[in-house]
C-alpha cells in the first residue's frame, strides 16, 4: 500500500509519462457540448476512456443519450467493438449519468510494466473515439431533432 504522498507521484509520473508518449491535444471537456465530456480513466485494476453525459436537465441527458445510443451499430462496428452503453450510470455520489465507455482489465497505474498496455490503449481508443464523436458531433447536439 502506497502512502497518500507516494500514490500521488505515481500518478503524476504516470501522466506525465503518457502525456511524453502522446503529445497530442485531446477533445476531454472541449466537446461543445456543455456537460458532455471525455476522460481517461486508471486505477488499481482497469483502464477507461469514458464519453460522460451529464446535464442537470434529465430529458437533454436523455436526449443525448438516445442520440448516441441510436448510433450504437456504427459505434460498434466502426469504431469501439466493445463499447458498452448505459443510460442511466450510477456514480459512487449517488449521482446519476449517461456513460458510454471502453474499458481493459488486468492494469495498474502503480504496475510500471502495464503502463505502455495503458497508454496505448488510452491513444488507440481515445483516437476511435473522437473520430466517432466528430464525426456525428452535428447531429448528437442538435437537440430540436430528436430519436
Amino acid at each position: 500500500m502506497y502512502s497518500k504522498e507516494e500514490a500521488q507521484k505515481i500518478k503524476r509520473e504516470f501522466w506525465i509519462a503518457f502525456a511524453e508518449a502522446y503529445p497530442k491535444k485531446w477533445l476531454l471537456y472541449d466537446t461543445n457540448i456543455k456537460e458532455v465530456s471525455f476522460k481517461f480513466f486508471v486505477d488499481n485494476k482497469r483502464a477507461q476512456i469514458l464519453l460522460d453525459i451529464e446535464p442537470k436537465d434529465e430529458r437533454k441527458r436523455e436526449i443525448y443519450f438516445e442520440k448516441i445510443e441510436s448510433l450504437k451499430t456504427i459505434l460498434i462496428d466502426a469504431y469501439l467493438p466493445n463499447a458498452l452503453l448505459e443510460r442511466n450510470f450510477h456514480l459512487e455520489t449517488g449521482k446519476i449519468i449517461s456513460r458510454i465507455w471502453v474499458e481493459i482489465d488486468n492494469v495498474s497505474i502503480n504496475n510500471k510494466k502495464t503502463w505502455d498496455t495503458i497508454f496505448i490503449f488510452f491513444h488507440d481508443k481515445m483516437s476511435a473515439f473522437e473520430e466517432f464523436f466528430l464525426e456525428y458531433e452535428d447531429n448528437i447536439n442538435d437537440l430540436e431533432t430528436n430519436t
